[in-house]
């Protein structure tokens, strides 16, 4: 049986957020654009707060079985919660998409290479 790789988004926004917290988020806005996302098992946070007060936390998990794609949104949602409450940003709305990377249709020069390969 091979491991099956998930890749996870937690969206949510930001909630009764304080001026202080707002100036910090905004601040560190150019560490979390959407040009650095990229899943990895610790997250990757992005928002563009002076836009809209959404976020996306992408994250990388795996298992062994495709209905491990559950327990791995859960404990991605756990994690996004986690850092949120850790660094006393509210937030509302919490929903979690999961893909699972094996069921991904190939792309053409994925597909070449399998078949060079072969």
């Amino acid at each position: 049986m091979s491991e099956r790789t998930f890749r996870i988004m937690v969206r949510g926004s930001f909630d009764a957020l304080s001026e202080e917290q707002r100036a910090e988020l905004l601040a560190r806005a150019a560490e979390h654009d959407v040009l650095n996302a990229a899943f990895t098992a610790e997250g990757s946070l992005t928002y563009d707060l002076a836009m809209r007060p959404f976020f996306t936390f992408r994250y990388l998990e795996h298992g062994d079985r495709e209905e491990d794609i559950v327990v791995a949104g859960e404990l991605a949602q756990a994690k996004a919660e986690t850092w949120l409450t850790e660094h006393g940003y509210g937030y509302k709305g919490l929903k979690v998409s999961a893909e699972d990377m094996s069921l991904m249709p190939l792309a053409k020069r994925q597909r070449k290479a399998r078949a060079a390969g072969a």
